[in-house]
């Protein structure tokens, strides 16, 4: 019986006894694993801030280059061609053979200069039987006005004759007849005259229509007839009488005419300067002014045409070349100290342009290191460089390019590309 008791005394558990210190499972490492935790969510909230900050390019503000010149201050940049106001399709005011021509292309002819004649067999031939006809004409008014004289004093004889009592009244009627016949005739004579001669002033204009001139001062562009063709002042709507004798330029009427959208019209106004550049001569900048804006648009491309003249003549602009107009504004000019030259370039996407910025303006965001600086800066014409900005910006200064609707004035940024 002890034996079972001591038995069961030894298997019995002891709730008091502790476990030795010694003999517990080391806790260090829930230490580390708050540790680490601590270091995950760390980076975590690095990587989110950072991701937080926009990422953005920087870009340098250029100078416009020397090459650009005048063209790089420009507020608005179109293109056109050069037309002339003065040119006319020379022809002859009847139908005719072509007999002579004394021009050629290229070929500087003065007003009233004789340019061709026609065939005036026919025309000459009525001018003579225009003129013989008024020679007879003046024939039988001679005739008529003098048997007027001669019955004029007899007439007044028998009316005397007839107050004597010497001769009748009948007498007297019957020379008073004569003598109305006789005026009468007078008077049919003028008029024939008078119809003969008119009759010979046509006849004498025919022939000379038969003389074609120049009706200004010009260059000859193209020759369209060659003496032997028959030439006519109306379309023969088919065959090979030609409308035309030639195609006469007044040079001093050159200008260029321009299509610019009607979102931009509201840059362009009258006598503002301009420079021109021709594609013939892309390194020729030619001073030019605004002539007029035309009050009316073209619905079908939305663009009203310009008409821009030059400041000086020179032989190399030729019509219908191709021509870029870069619009001036005394502002402009003003702005940049009276030069037309100036400004900085940079690329498209580093401004923004909207209706917040303001007419002719643009916003940018020039980059203090990891902040940016919100400014509105004028801008000039969009060219193959870039984006020219008259002024606002400086040489040299740095231009963040990124999203710009998380951009605002000293916003932080994440400069990820220089």
């Amino acid at each position: 019986m002890t034996d079972k008791s001591e038995l069961l005394r030894q298997l019995r558990i002891d709730r008091d006894k502790r476990v030795p210190e010694e003999t517990r499972a080391p806790h260090w490492w829930w230490i580390a694993g708050i540790l680490g935790l601590l270091i995950v969510l760390g980076a975590g909230s690095y990587v989110w801030l950072r991701t937080a900050v926009p990422a953005v390019k920087v870009v340098v503000a250029r100078p416009v280059s020397a090459g650009t010149g005048a063209a790089g201050a420009s507020i608005l940049d179109a293109s056109g061609y050069v037309v002339a106001r003065r040119q006319a399709t020379v022809s002859a005011k009847i139908t005719g053979k072509l007999d002579q021509l004394f021009i050629e292309e290229g070929q500087h002819i003065k007003e009233n200069e004789i340019v061709a004649r026609l065939d005036d067999t026919n025309a000459a031939a009525s001018l003579l039987q225009a003129k013989a006809a008024v020679t007879q004409a003046e024939a039988t008014l001679a005739q008529a006005k003098a048997a007027a004289d001669d019955i004029a004093p007899i007439y007044r004889r028998n009316q005397q004759l007839t107050e004597a009592g010497v001769i009748s009244k009948a007498a007297l009627e019957a020379s008073k007849a004569d003598y109305d016949a006789k005026q009468t005739d007078l008077a049919v004579a003028k008029g024939n005259l008078a119809v003969r001669q008119a009759a010979l002033q046509v006849a004498q204009r025919e022939e000379d229509d038969t003389i074609v001139r120049a009706p200004f001062t010009g260059v000859v562009t193209t020759k369209n007839a060659q003496p032997g063709e028959i030439v006519s002042p109306l379309s023969a709507g088919g065959g090979f009488t030609r409308s035309g004798i030639c195609t006469l330029v007044d040079m001093d009427s050159l200008e260029v005419e321009v299509d610019v959208s009607e979102n931009f019209i509201s840059r362009v106004r009258a006598d503002e300067p301009a420079v021109l550049k021709l594609n013939a001569y892309p390194d020729w900048q030619i001073p030019a002014y605004v002539i007029a804006v035309v009050p009316t648009a073209d619905r079908s491309k939305a663009t009203v045409k310009v008409r821009v003249g030059f400041k000086s003549r020179d032989p190399r602009i030729l019509p219908e070349m191709g021509a870029r107009v870069s619009f001036l504004s005394e502002a402009t000019r003003s702005a940049s100290g009276g030069s037309a030259a100036g400004g900085v370039v940079l690329p498209p996407e580093a401004v923004r342009q909207g209706a917040d910025a303001g007419a002719n303006a643009g916003i940018v965001f020039v980059l203090h290191d990891d902040t940016v600086e919100r400014r509105v800066v004028k801008l000039g014409a969009r060219r193959e460089e870039g984006q020219i900005v008259l002024y606002g910006l400086s040489p040299g200064e740095r231009v963040a390019v990124g999203d710009f609707g998380k951009l605002a004035d000293g916003a932080r940024v994440n400069v990820v590309e220089r």
